[in-house]
C-alpha cells in the first residue's frame, strides 16, 4: 500500500481524484512496473508459504490414507465436510470478495476509521448468517443427507449426519477467519495468513495417528474443530496488530455498506449456484460403485493443491491491487496488470497440467498406495486425476479476471456465469459418467472450467473497454455518464 501510494504522490482522496484525471498516463506508466512488482513479491510470498501449507496438508492426507483408506468411514466423514464447506464459501468467502474492494477504497479515500466501521458492520451481518445457516442446516440435516448421498446405505448415512453436527462449529470459525486473512492483504500482509491453516493440518495428523484407533473416525472431527479454533485465534490476533479489530457491531447502513449489500447479493446466489455444482458432482458419485466419492475427493487434493499454489496466490496477491487502481481509475495500468498475469499465469501453469496428466499413475502411487490403499485404488484415482488436471491452466488464468470482475463491482457477472456452469455441469456430468465412471465426472468439471475461463475473459475486456472510452469521453469534454461500476 505505502509502495502505490508513494507512487502517486498521494496527499487527500481529492487532490488524489484530481491528480489522477488530470495526469492519469503518465501515473500509469510510472505505476506499471511498481504495481506488477508489488504483485509478484505478494503472489511468491503466497506460493512459498502455500508450498508449506501444502506440505502438510500433504502428510494429512498420507495420514488419513493410511488409517482409514477408501473406507466407508471416510466416505461418511467426506460427506460430512461437504456441508460445511458450503457454508463457509457460499456466506463467508462472498461476505469476502463483495467486502474488500469497497473496503480498499473506504480506506484510500475516507480513512481508517471508516473502513474500521464499515469492517464491523459487515463482519457482524456475515456472523449472524454464518450462524442462522448452520441452525437451518442443522434442522434439516435429516431431510438433504439422504439427497446428497442417496445411495449410501442407512447405516453409513447415519454415520454421516452424526459426523456433520460435530463438525458444525468450524462454519463460524472458518468464516471468521478467512475473512480477517483478506482483511491482512489489504495492508500488505500476505504470508503470515497463508501459512496460519497449517495448524489445521497439524492438529489433524496429530489426532489422526494418536485417537484414530481408539476413536475411529471421530478422531478426524475432533481435530479438525481444534485445529480451525487454534487458526482463527491467530489471523484474528494478526489483525489486531496490524491496525483493524474484530468488533462486531452495527453502525448504520451507510453507503458504504449499501454497496457491500449490493455486490453481496449476486456474489452469494452465484456461490449457491457454483457449490451446486460440487454437490451434484459428490451426489452422483454416490450413484456409483462404493469408494466412488472418496476417489473424486482424494484426486481432487491434488488439484486443490495446484489450484492454491498457482490460481489462489496470484488471486490473492492481486486482488488489492486491482482494487486501488481501479478506485483511481487507472484504466491504462489496470490493462497493462491484467495482460501480464494472463501471459505469466498461462505460461506456468499449462506445462503443470501436462505433467501432472503424464504423472498421475507414479504420484498416487507415491503417496497414498500403502496401508488400506491398494493398487485398485491407484488405478482408479490417478483417471480421476488425469481427468481433473485439465482445467488447470483454464482455471488459473480465469482467476485473474474473475478478480478483476469483482474488483470492478460487477459481480451479477459472477452469478450468470455459475448458472451457466451449473446446467453445463449436470449435463455433462449424465453423458461422461456413464461411459468413464467417475474420472467422467472429472473430465466434466474441466470442460465447463473452459467454458468459464471463455466468459469471464469476454466480459474483462468489455468492462475493461466500456470504462476507457467512458473516461476518453470526459477528458475530452463530451457529456458521460459514470462508468457503472455498481450494477443496479
Amino acid at each position: 500500500m505505502k509502495l502505490l501510494n508513494n507512487s502517486l504522490n498521494v496527499q487527500s482522496p481529492g487532490e488524489n481524484a484530481i491528480a489522477m484525471t488530470a495526469t492519469a498516463q503518465p501515473a500509469s506508466l510510472a505505476l506499471r512496473s511498481s504495481v506488477n512488482r508489488s504483485i509478484l513479491r505478494a503472489a511468491l510470498s503466497v506460493g512459498a508459504v502455500g508450498v508449506a501449507v501444502k506440505l502438510a496438508a500433504t502428510g494429512k492426507e498420507i495420514a488419513v490414507a493410511g488409517i482409514y483408506g477408501r473406507s466407508d468411514a471416510m466416505d461418511a466423514f467426506l460427506a460430512a465436510t461437504l456441508v460445511p464447506s458450503l457454508l463457509v464459501n457460499l456466506i463467508s468467502e462472498s461476505m469476502n470478495q463483495a467486502l474488500i474492494p469497497t473496503l480498499v477504497r473506504i480506506r484510500e479515500q475516507e480513512g481508517r476509521e471508516r473502513a474500521q466501521q464499515l469492517l464491523s458492520s459487515s463482519l457482524l451481518w456475515m456472523c449472524l448468517l454464518l450462524l442462522a445457516a448452520s441452525a437451518v442446516m442443522a434442522l434439516t440435516a435429516p431431510v438433504f443427507f439422504p439427497l446428497i448421498a442417496s445411495h449410501f446405505p442407512a447405516a453409513k448415512l447415519a454415520l454421516s449426519i452424526r459426523l456433520f453436527y460435530g463438525l458444525l462449529p468450524i462454519v463460524l470459525i472458518t468464516g471468521v477467519a478467512v475473512n480477517c486473512a483478506a482483511v491482512l492483504n489489504t495492508v500488505d500482509r500476505f504470508a503470515l495468513p497463508a501459512l496460519a491453516p497449517m495448524v489445521i493440518s497439524a492438529s489433524i495428523i496429530l489426532g489422526a495417528l494418536t485417537l484414530g484407533h481408539r476413536f475411529g473416525i471421530w478422531a478426524m472431527v475432533f481435530a479438525t474443530v481444534a485445529g480451525t479454533l487454534i487458526y482463527a485465534a491467530l489471523v484474528v490476533a494478526m489483525m489486531h496488530a496490524h491496525g483493524y479489530h474484530f468488533r462486531l457491531r452495527w453502525y448504520g447502513m451507510t453507503d458504504a455498506t449499501r454497496e457491500v449489500g449490493r455486490q453481496y447479493g449476486p456474489v452469494l446466489l452465484s456461490g449457491v449456484v457454483a457449490s451446486g455444482g460440487l454437490l451434484v458432482d459428490q451426489a452422483m458419485a454416490a450413484m456409483l460403485p462404493s469408494g466412488s466419492v472418496s476417489a473424486l475427493v482424494y484426486a481432487n487434493r491434488f488439484i486443490t493443491v495446484v489450484l492454491t499454489l498457482l490460481a489462489g496466490a496470484i488471486s490473492t496477491a492481486i486482488v488489492p491491487y486491482l482494487s486501488r487502481l481501479i478506485a483511481y481509475r487507472d484504466w491504462a495500468a489496470c490493462r497493462h496488470t491484467l495482460r501480464t498475469w494472463v501471459r505469466l499465469t498461462a505460461l506456468v501453469s499449462a506445462p503443470v497440467a501436462v505433467l501432472l496428466i503424464a504423472g498421475a499413475p507414479s504420484l498416487v502411487r507415491i503417496i497414498f498406495q500403502h496401508g488400506a490403499f491398494g493398487p485398485r485404488d491407484t488405478f482408479i484415482v490417478a483417471r480421476v486425476l488425469a481427468m481433473f488436471a485439465i482445467q488447470i491452466p483454464f482455471f488459473v488464468v480465469s482467476r485473474v479476471f474473475y478478480r478483476f470482475i469483482v474488483a470492478m463491482r460487477r459481480t451479477d457477472l459472477i452469478f450468470y456465469c455459475g448458472a451457466i456452469n451449473l446446467a453445463l455441469d449436470v449435463i455433462l456430468n449424465l453423458v461422461l459418467m456413464r461411459i468413464y465412471g467417475v474420472a467422467g465426472i472429472a473430465l466434466a468439471t474441466s470442460l465447463w472450467m473452459v467454458a468459464t475461463f471463455l466468459f469471464l475473459w469476454y466480459w474483462s475486456h468489455h468492462l475493461l473497454a466500456d470504462a476507457i472510452a467512458r473516461d476518453g469521453q470526459a477528458s475530452a469534454g463530451a457529456p458521460c455518464t459514470p462508468i457503472p461500476l455498481v450494477q443496479g
